[in-house]
């Protein structure tokens, strides 16, 4: 992929008005709460509800969600290893835009190994960067297996399938784990709330 920029290029950031205008006017400071985990490990569930309680205390969000991404922005990509680098780093750079209009950024991506997400977190800023892992045993995503991909997975009629035909490798650091199997959603969200709150209120 070709990322030198052409020469009639002429970025304008320098001149735009800048994020602390933007969180000014919102009255609020924006982060980037970035879920990863399995298929069926809760992640949209999570980023629903979070989204549904910040709303509520007065504080604007905007939910990125693999699918909605997928039938949309990133239609064109698929499965491969340089796809999914592509829809990762496409993903993170939208988020730039939401986060540096001081919106507070939730997405929920299976993004399955250490150097996709130090990717988006490195264009995002590690600063904004909240790394949310959902940490749910794959035998309980198996179990709900909502849109029966495990089951095809199994089966072989989708290849490279994270968990079963193609690797996860759980975040080393992450800011916080969820398990679903033993949370119940409202402590799962309470949890976020006491780590996102304090870096968002002004």
């Amino acid at each position: 992929m070709n990322n030198t920029q052409p020469n009639n290029i002429y970025p304008i950031f320098d001149r735009m008005l800048g994020r602390e205008d933007k969180e000014a006017l919102l009255k609020q400071r924006s982060v980037m709460v970035w879920f990863t985990g399995l298929s069926g490990s809760g992640k949209s569930t999570i980023a629903i509800a979070l989204e549904r309680e910040l709303h509520k205390r007065g504080l604007l969000c905007r939910i990125l969600d693999g699918d909605n991404i997928r039938s949309g922005i990133n239609n064109n990509l698929g499965f491969s290893a340089e796809d999914r680098v592509e829809n990762i780093r496409r993903i993170a750079e939208v988020s730039k835009l939401f986060i540096d209009t001081g919106v507070i950024t939730i997405a929920a991506f299976i993004s399955p190994n250490n150097e996709l997400r130090e990717m988006a977190s490195t264009i995002i800023g590690k600063d904004n960067f909240l790394e949310i892992y959902v940490n749910t045993p794959i035998e309980e995503c198996e179990r709900r297996d909502v849109k029966g991909l495990y089951a095809k997975a199994r089966k072989g009629e989708i290849k490279d399938f994270t968990g079963v035909s193609a690797p996860f490798e759980a975040p080393e650091h992450p800011a916080l784990s969820l398990d679903t199997s033993v949370l119940s959603l409202e402590e799962s969200v309470n949890k976020l709330l006491e780590l996102i709150l304090p870096k968002v209120k002004v």
